[in-house]
């Protein structure tokens, strides 16, 4: 009888078999824990949550009106639409358009009065006019980018101009019928 033969067990297996599959397990479980420090610390900082969202009250915006935020260092809009415009915004065919989306894809069931939009024309990262009382509204009464001439529509959509795509929806909760929350908890 072989030492190798004395120190096998069932099936074949050797005591060496066995040191070399635990040796294999702790360095892969060492290498894991010497890891996680250095993967832990790309987690975004307590800072960067604290700008992750932003509530806003949305009871002072008149109907036919809207404001500016600011939500991740860029200006979002936020736009009460009047039962007039709505229709409007629905009755537009999405046929040809350049970014084609219906109105109902880009609000919130129960809430369609109000449009939230990121301020960023699609084109080259520009803030369209068109939130402030006063400021021109282009083509289809929705925001207008002077820098290149790209007109959007009551809801945010791209309808003329150089920019390929209609402006961005973030992501956005309603908490209450006076208070919206603009980003997802990080």
């Amino acid at each position: 009888m072989t030492a190798e033969t004395r120190t096998m067990g069932e099936g074949g297996v050797t005591r060496r078999d066995f040191i070399h599959v635990a040796s294999g397990a702790l360095i892969g479980v060492g290498a894991a824990l010497t890891a996680w420090p250095f993967i832990d610390q790309m987690n975004p900082s307590a800072d960067v949550k604290a700008l992750a969202t932003v509530e806003v009250d949305i009871s002072a915006i008149e109907p036919g009106s809207g404001i500016k935020v600011k939500f991740r260092g860029k200006p979002a809009f936020i736009r009460r639409r009047t039962q007039a415009e709505i229709a409007e915004a629905r009755a537009v065919s999405i046929e040809g358009m350049i970014d084609p989306e219906t109105d109902s894809d880009r609000v919130k069931e129960g809430h369609e009065e109000y449009l939230v939009v990121m301020g960023v024309c699609t084109h080259l990262g520009c803030v369209p006019l068109g939130t402030a009382k006063g400021e021109k509204r282009g083509d289809y009464n929705g925001w207008f980018c002077p820098c290149h001439g790209s007109h959007y529509d009551l809801s945010g959509r791209i309808r003329r101009g150089p920019a390929p795509k209609n402006l961005e929806v973030p992501y956005y909760e309603f908490k209450s019928d006076t208070k919206v929350v603009i980003g997802e908890e990080v």
